[in-house]
């Protein structure tokens, strides 16, 4: 396959999944968000690989290129960014452990969870949600593919409806500049 086709291949496909994502359900997870922020709670996110990439870097966009100027901030806390922390509960439990362990330091009532996987199905991104929903957390599910099981679980799941790993990490990836926009439209 030549280069160009490659690309124009990527590019359309990309493109047909940004046209088929629910903006219903991202203006719910804005309102969600904004919500949290009111309340003066928290936003812990959490994935593995890309999608924990995502975690990280949606921590940073929200709490600083949303938050800066505000009196009233977003707290967002990225389960991915603290290695030594992942590499203990890994080695000392298990690499399933890691997010749910963490959380349990941090979570509290009206706290917003919100899990990344490509897939829907990284076990340990599924065994931290199945905590925060049995606490009474709401639940945020960031999927790709059919969505796997983060996709049942979740009390609100964004699905990027497509069988390409990279297309559904640029999808989430794009989800979090869309968020920063309507997010910044509040005082």
């Amino acid at each position: 396959m030549e280069s160009l086709t490659i690309i124009d291949t990527y590019l359309s496909e990309l493109k047909n999944t940004i046209d088929a994502l629910s903006r219903k359900e991202i203006v719910q997870f804005s309102e969600l968000l904004e919500k949290t922020r009111q309340e003066g709670k928290r936003v812990i996110i959490f994935g593995n690989g890309g999608s924990g990439s995502t975690a990280s870097h949606f921590a940073c966009d929200i709490n600083k290129g949303v938050s800066l100027g505000k009196s009233k901030r977003y707290k967002v806390i990225a389960l991915t960014d603290n290695i030594a922390t992942i590499l203990a509960y890994s080695n000392d439990l298990s690499y399933d452990d890691v997010f749910v362990e963490q959380m349990k330091n941090f979570i509290e009532e009206g706290d917003l969870i919100v899990g990344i996987s490509g897939s829907g199905n990284s076990k340990n991104v599924l065994k931290a949600i199945e905590y925060a929903n049995e606490r009474g957390n709401f639940t945020v599910g960031l999927t790709g593919f059919s969505g796997g099981k983060l996709r049942e679980i979740s009390s609100l799941s964004i699905n990027a409806n497509v069988n390409d790993m990279q297309i559904s990490e640029d999808i989430h990836m794009m989800l979090v500049h869309v968020l920063m926009k309507v997010l910044s439209r509040y005082d």
